[in-house]
């Protein structure tokens, strides 16, 4: 599972995260949280307040912190004025390819080195990394940590062939400085990067982020506010998240874990397809298949019929690359990526693996028509090179507010979905 690399340190290449450890000590006998706090350096992503308070906006919390106390996340925290953040360590490092992320649309074929750290700002049931999201919350959770440096994680990447470095496994935003001071490495490297995310963010992690993130993957978890709430988060900031990560020229894909009895009705899976192609019918959007995690065991997992019939939903209004996940071989083409214009198959995948990839420098070999995509090392230097896209405006607030008048008529009434 572990091995020593050339400079002593541990390379996590299988996701070290033991589910059958049943407390927030790590193997050495030290306090977690004790520990956790130690591996800490001072944050940028805040502002200072009187009386030694601070703001953080490391997410759309912007929790106000007092001296002595931690944000909502549990690992961002006010010591005497300063707000402390995590660094120097990973919970899980693993090298697999760039489409488990999901990516589609980014160096298709190709590994990506992924890490994550502890702790999230939501607290969602059906969570299937709660083993490290939730470590500060849930006794029942626990993970083990290894002390890293930024340089020895660009190494392991480079050593095992990854043409990129990706933030995940916790939620990226909470841990964004660590993020970046990988991200600059990998960069001298010669490495692409990306983060995968709740997308609970502000303007502010968005701009300081842009300079060193290239892929972006939000998870769009429903369209009801009110699930959002209980998820302990807002839909808002992150509908305002994808608008703005486009915007601002970072390749977006999003992604929706089809939850039954949560989110998977007709309506709710077009709100969401509407609300994409709204930004741009070129963003990716993945369907993925849920199993049975976490405090959610109360229901099966989602068919692949399901997931079909929600990517259809997203072809129907008008998206021009629907991916059905999370189930490898069942759901026919919709693993695939096709031509929107005459329909080629361009890229064939099973899984994780690309079969076939017929891009011709990012055209369809058929009728040359541009698809939209990094896909290549010197797409992506391309991309980075470019400014700001062309965004609709988009009265964000108001299309919460409709959605929310949507599920508490549904809820007035005999059904508590919006079917």
């Amino acid at each position: 599972m572990a091995h020593q690399s050339r400079n002593g340190v541990r390379d996590w290449f299988v996701i070290y995260w033991n589910r059958t450890v049943r407390t927030t000590r790590t193997r050495g006998g030290t306090d977690l949280e004790s520990r956790l706090r130690a591996m800490t350096r001072g944050g940028a992503l805040y502002e200072k307040l009187p009386e030694k308070k601070v703001r953080c906006v490391a997410c759309a919390h912007r929790c106000l912190v007092a001296d002595g106390h931690a944000g909502i996340c549990q690992v961002r925290f006010n010591e005497a004025g300063e707000l402390r953040v995590p660094a120097g360590y990973t919970a899980g490092l693993a090298v697999d390819p760039i489409e488990k992320k999901p990516f589609y649309h980014a160096l298709p074929g190709s590994l990506a080195c992924s890490f994550g750290m502890l702790g999230c700002d939501f607290r969602c049931g059906f969570c299937q990394n709660w083993v490290s999201s939730q470590t500060l919350r849930d006794p029942r959770a626990g993970a083990d940590v290894v002390e890293i440096t930024a340089e020895q994680i660009v190494e392991a990447a480079r050593r095992h062939g990854a043409l990129s470095v990706t933030s995940t496994y916790n939620e990226p935003l909470i841990t964004s400085e660590w993020s970046v001071e990988i991200f600059r490495r990998a960069r001298e490297a010669g490495l692409a990067t990306s983060f995968v995310s709740n997308g609970h963010a502000t303007p502010e992690v968005v701009d300081y982020l842009r300079p060193w993130v290239d892929f972006y993957k939000v998870d769009l978890k429903t369209f009801n506010p009110r699930n959002y709430r209980d998820l302990g988060d807002k839909l808002e900031p992150v509908l305002s998240t994808i608008r703005m990560l486009y915007e601002r020229g970072f390749w977006v894909e999003v992604v929706t874990l089809l939850v039954p009895r949560f989110n998977d009705s007709e309506s709710e899976l077009r709100d969401m397809a509407r609300f994409i192609r709204s930004v741009s019918p070129d963003i990716p959007w993945h369907v993925t298949s849920f199993h049975s995690d976490y405090q959610m065991q109360d229901r099966h997992e989602t068919s692949a019929r399901q997931v079909v019939r929600a990517a259809e939903i997203g072809r129907e209004e008008g998206l021009h690359y629907v991916y059905a996940g999370n189930r490898p071989g069942d759901v026919g083409d919709w693993e695939n990526t096709r031509c929107p214009g005459c329909n080629a198959l361009l890229i064939e995948r099973v899984g994780f693996t690309v079969v076939i990839n017929d891009l011709r420098n990012g055209r369809c070999p058929k009728c040359s028509a541009a698809i939209p995509g990094v896909w290549t090392m010197e797409d992506v230097e391309a991309a980075r090179a470019c400014g700001r896209r062309e965004a609709p405006k988009l009265d964000i607030a108001k299309l919460v507010a409709d959605a929310e008048g949507k599920f508490e008529r549904v809820q007035g009434g005999s059904t508590t979905r919006a079917d």
